[in-house]
């Protein structure tokens, strides 16, 4: 049967652009559906512009720990000037994928996707039919269900704020609470989190963790562990958020980071009896549906591995393999690492420090690495890293803080993945000096 596309993916973010680049590159006839702004959620409404905001704060923090070191001055972030900036720059990058899918001819059709049949999608009023099908829809910030849920914003919301509000209130002390918490409070806002657990981050390095709360607590944040969010109500002076254990907090804007729920609604998956659960939708190790030629990719997927831009990209580089009879085999995903962007930044990569604790195949090796001549002479006293070996002499984990986590991380996933030895390490000859060198010195002594 003739089909007008070999490959039509729904959704235009990372967990489909990329399988659609390399299809198309080859040859494929591809095209992408899009409802919204081209290139997703990533590009248009979360990290490129978490980014954008949190340099300016990230260079002031840089200069912060100079005060007794020669720069003096009082240097702050203007936030309405800074987020006309960022309205003005981020609007650009979608045109400029719709600018690549063009000279690639990759068919990009705006409008609402939904599966008709195993090979037929409608846009709007519009069918188009392929071979194949890849779903990358995304997924949504979930919504509390109580009283006074009309007053919570989302990510979204907080991103595209002209005016920091002089009273904010998060709920929730995740990654998102947690990294905007930090610029709310470094511009001189009263700053709220509410966390229903005992702790912030839990993924991550307690205590890690704990010294940037410790930190954030210094700089005015007020934390309210083992608290439930009940009510948000309207006030003459703004908004009253009260729990369930009877705090109450006076505030001007309240952010729910409690999650996000996968964007599986009106997709046509009842109708075609495509499996799909709460954390969204059920695929197998080649990350194909229960419908064999729809697949699956990025933060819409039931997972349980991290849902982050490089995952979704990974995947989506998987999907184009595997339909070009390239890589037949199941996805096996390498090392993953995370970061969390606040000062001073946690990030980690696989296996973790409780895990290590908990199994005698391992050894933990801590660092101080602020004590390292690098970072002493970056004032930067507070740099930690965590290794964990394995009983083969190999680097399996890693979790570090410190403002240069966030590269760091990246060279120690290398190291994972391509289980570097020592020996590997004393046949290499890296720059000097640099965050990275002494890093490398460390785990090379590690590994031994």
């Amino acid at each position: 049967m003739t089909y007008d596309y070999d490959v039509i993916f729904i959704g235009s973010g990372h967990a489909n652009w990329h399988a659609a680049v390399t299809l198309s590159q080859v040859g494929k006839k591809v095209a992408i559906v899009e409802k919204d702004v081209t290139a997703g959620t990533c590009t248009n409404y979360g990290c490129n512009a978490k980014f954008l905001l949190d340099s300016p704060f990230e260079f002031i923090d840089g200069l912060s720990r100079y005060d007794k070191a020669g720069i003096t001055g009082n240097t702050k972030v203007n936030w309405q000037e800074l987020m006309a900036y960022k309205k003005s720059e981020i609007p650009t990058y979608a045109p400029l994928m719709e600018g690549m899918f063009a000279q690639m001819q990759i068919d990009l059709l705006k409008g609402y996707g939904k599966l008709v049949d195993a090979h037929t999608v409608s846009v709007d009023d519009d069918r188009v039919s392929a071979d194949y099908i890849v779903l990358g829809t995304g997924q949504r910030p979930a919504r509390l269900q109580i009283k006074g849920q009309e007053f919570l914003h989302d990510s979204r919301d907080f991103l595209d704020l002209d005016k920091m509000p002089k009273r904010i209130t998060f709920i929730g002390a995740g990654i998102i609470s947690m990294e905007f918490a930090t610029m709310a409070a470094k511009l001189g806002s009263e700053v709220h989190v509410i966390e229903y657990a005992d702790r912030a981050l839990a993924a991550y390095q307690e205590n890690y963790v704990d010294s940037v709360v410790a930190k954030m607590t210094a700089e005015g944040v007020h934390f309210h562990f083992n608290q439930a969010v009940q009510v948000v109500e309207e006030t003459a002076a703004g908004l009253r958020v009260t729990t369930a254990q009877g705090l109450e907090l006076e505030t001007d804007y309240v952010l729910d980071a409690t999650g996000r729920i996968p964007n599986v609604e009106n997709l046509g998956l009842d109708e075609l009896g495509i499996a799909y659960n709460r954390s969204g939708i059920v695929v197998n190790e080649h990350l194909r549906t229960s419908v064999p030629n729809i697949f699956a990719s990025g933060d819409v997927i039931d997972k349980t591995i991290p849902r982050l831009t490089p995952t979704a990209s990974f995947e989506s580089d998987y999907i184009a393999a595997y339909i070009l009879g390239v890589n037949q085999e199941a996805i096996q995903y390498p090392a993953i690492p995370n970061l969390v962007y606040t000062f001073p930044r946690i990030a980690q990569v696989g296996v973790s420090l409780a895990e290590a604790r908990e199994n005698d195949a391992y050894r933990i090796v801590e660092i101080p690495f602020g004590q390292q001549l690098k970072f002493q002479t970056k004032l930067e006293d507070e740099a930690h890293v965590t290794l964990i070996v394995n009983q083969n002499k190999e680097l399996v984990g890693a979790s570090l803080l410190g403002n240069e986590a966030g590269e760091m991380i990246n060279l120690l996933t290398l190291m994972i993945n391509q289980k570097v030895t020592a020996n590997d390490l004393s046949q290499m000859i890296f720059a000097f000096p640099g965050t990275t060198s002494g890093l490398i010195s460390a785990v090379k002594m590690a590994l031994m």
